[in-house]
């Protein structure tokens, strides 16, 4: 029987993870099966598909000899350039992750045997190898392969992907249902999490939990020193060193196979042997194992991108008995020396030239990001207030957060993928003296719901919650729309939600939460902020009324960013004869009671718009306010419905959902002729 004892580590080779060195940069670096890390090599000429086009299945991968493998991996790297030049995606992270797909599908026995990946951006060489390489072109596209796995699309996807960190919990899960099922004992589960990944609260919980229950998970840690942004934390730091020493290895193996001969150990009293091993590795390396101190078998650093080798690796370990950890270091844009030069920018790189790397810029707009407008403003506020301090969780760049570190790193916190660390954070500096502006997109606050409350709302802290991407996001599809922060923020005592309709509202909303000594949340979309062309008066609980209307008629309630679009074809539709109030609500909580009292006097049909859930969110708590000041006429509501909502470009799942442009400025018409107005 193979144990990890007989694993040697290549030490010698990847000098750069010795424990008494720092680690270097891998930026402009390459790692390599030969020489380790060495400078960045020219692009090579594409190949031809030769083996990639014989490639169906995973079945039919597991064909090929192991000599064929660094070919196919070099054709699986060159689709995906080709690919993604013309249909942006998660480029960096999938081309560091290929040979792990490969080798992963190659050892194990998919779809009988699992592989859960972690969040799902180094997943596009496993859905090329699984099934989807002919409809590839149509990746995050409507009608297409969704960008993260997904169990709807494949039996090859495992587990629901998009969020951070939960690889483990769930890969633990399966492991632990087929060691308790009569005849799948044998079946094997693999988790690959990132070296960001792991660093969120809720992979050191299924860490926690797979060296206590009895199991055989294998996990597979892709370390590339990267998240979207670089790195952060001890952590990152503790993995940027770790190593194991040879000699320490030969002298283990040598130990566990007298033993073993001797019946001295079994499995039976493995966590003892491990912890006196530990104790002796600490005593020999000058190290300790954070993983090994959790009895999970450490095996590890090997180089990623050595595919052969990690097919060898692989095969020796992945009967053993007890949690294991393989630990990976691999190179984010591997095989494309501008990605790797620069992998924060090639995360989501857009369109580029495949043979140059050049990103192929569209027209400069004119107007300027929801994310920047914020950053902006932020740096603002921190000029004028040194109590003024931004958090966010590992989105430095995507949340405009890092314009206030250029300006003061020392008030600048990116906690890595921990949203509800970064909540409890805030109100631990607000509890402090400080004003805390946490940003953090729709979605992954969810994660942080219960810090929220307990731990800034109970206290009626001032932290100002800054939630980019509110609403459809369109290509990143349903793990990333963030539809459900008006219905889940709006139900806790003391909260108070606002949605600026332009450029000119978020300004004046976050001059407002300067002074504000109470939570307060601020929603804005992705993409580019009208500016608006009025100031706006802030107050809580206070609406504007942009367009009267007709005494009689149809008043339109927005609140946020679709006001805009709203407002354009309000005013389009009276060269037309049809007239209709239209109010930007502002606030969702307190929602404004003067100006739905006088909505229900003046108007007989009311038309809420939201780029949210319809459920629980703008458009009920407007209807139920309009029906208690006795309003009786109709009330359409539009938004996003009780269903989930798959990718496609915002344009196209607006469609879908029925509050684009056409859809809005029908229900206008139809309301007025219901009215029979003329």
């Amino acid at each position: 029987m193979l144990t990890e004892l007989h694993l040697p580590i290549h030490s010698q080779k990847m000098t750069n993870f010795a424990p008494d060195k720092k680690p270097l940069p891998t930026a402009g670096l390459r790692l390599t099966a030969q020489e380790g890390f060495s400078k960045t090599t020219k692009p090579k000429a594409p190949v031809s598909n030769n083996i990639l086009d014989s490639i169906g299945s995973p079945a039919d991968l597991r064909k090929l000899p192991v000599e064929q493998l660094p070919q196919l991996c070099e054709e699986i790297r060159q689709y995906i350039i080709a690919n993604c030049a013309h249909n942006p995606g998660h480029f960096a992270s999938s081309m560091g992750a290929v040979e792990i797909a490969v080798a992963l599908h190659y050892t194990m026995q998919t779809p009988d045997d699992r592989i859960v990946w972690d969040v799902g951006h180094q997943a596009y060489a496993h859905k090329i190898l699984t099934g989807r390489k002919d409809n590839f072109e149509k990746l995050r596209s409507l009608d297409g392969p969704s960008g993260f796995p997904s169990p709807l699309e494949s039996p090859y996807d495992t587990f629901a992907a998009g969020h951070a960190s939960n690889s483990i919990s769930a890969a633990l899960g399966m492991a632990i249902a087929d060691s308790q099922t009569p005849g799948r004992e044998e079946r094997k589960t693999v988790a690959v999490i990132g070296d960001a990944s792991i660093s969120g609260g809720l992979a050191f919980e299924g860490l926690n939990n797979a060296s206590m229950e009895r199991n055989n998970l294998l996990i597979v840690l892709n370390d590339n020193d990267m998240s979207i942004d670089p790195n952060v934390g001890a952590l990152h730091r503790y993995l940027s060193g770790i190593n194991t020493s040879e000699a320490y290895n030969r002298w283990r193996a040598r130990l566990y196979t007298a033993m073993r001969k001797r019946g001295l150990i079994s499995d039976n009293g493995r966590g003892m042997v491990m912890r006196f091993n530990n104790a002796i590795k600490s005593l020999l390396t000058g190290r300790q194992n954070i993983f090994e101190g959790l009895n999970i078998r450490y095996f590890g650093p090997f180089d990623g991108h050595d595919v052969k080798r990690l097919v060898k690796v692989i095969n020796e370990i992945k009967d053993m008995s007890g949690p294991r950890l393989l630990h990976l270091r691999t190179v984010k844009g591997k095989g494309f020396p501008v990605a790797e030069q620069n992998p924060a920018a090639w995360h989501a790189p857009g369109r580029f030239d495949p043979a140059t790397g050049e990103k192929i810029k569209s027209e400069k707009p004119t107007k300027e990001k929801w994310q920047d407008v914020f950053g902006k403003k932020l740096v603002e506020l921190a000029s004028k207030d040194d109590r003024v301090v931004g958090i966010t969780a590992g989105m430095l760049s995507g949340t405009s957060v890092g314009l206030l570190q250029k300006s003061f790193p020392d008030r600048t916190f990116d906690v890595g993928i921990s949203e509800g660390h970064a909540v409890t954070f805030a109100g631990g500096l607000a509890t402090a003296g400080k004003r805390p502006y946490v940003a953090i997109y729709s979605a992954f606050l969810q994660r942080a719901y219960d810090n929220i409350i307990n731990d800034v709302a109970i206290c009626g802290l001032p932290v100002t919650f800054c939630i980019d991407r509110a609403g459809l996001v369109g290509e990143d599809g349903v793990t990333h729309h963030g539809l459900f922060d008006l219905c889940y923020l709006k139900c806790i005592p003391g909260m108070t939600v606002a949605a600026p309709m332009d450029a000119r509202s978020l300004r004046a909303l976050l001059d407002f939460s300067l002074g504000f000594d109470k939570p307060l949340a601020i929603r804005y979309p992705r993409g580019i902020a009208e500016e608006g062309d009025a100031e706006v008066e802030i107050i809580p609980g206070k609406s504007r009324r942009i367009s009267e209307g007709k005494e009689g008629g149809v008043a339109v309630l927005t609140l946020g960013a679709i006001g805009a679009e709203t407002d354009s074809l309000i005013k389009k539709l009276e060269s037309e004869g049809i007239k209709a109030a239209h109010y930007d609500m502002i606030w969702l909580k307190p929602l404004d009671s003067s100006a739905i009292a006088e909505v229900a006097r003046r108007y007989k049909a009311v038309l809420t718009i939201e780029d949210g859930s319809l459920t629980g969110g703008f458009g009920d708590e407007a209807e139920m306010a309009l029906r208690a000041a006795g309003f009786t006429g109709k009330v359409e509501k539009l938004g996003v419905p009780d269903k989930w909502i798959n990718h496609g470009t915002p344009e196209e799942l607006r469609h879908i959902c029925g509050f684009d442009g056409p859809a809005i400025e029908a229900a206008l018409k139809r309301l007025h002729n219901d009215l029979n107005l003329k």
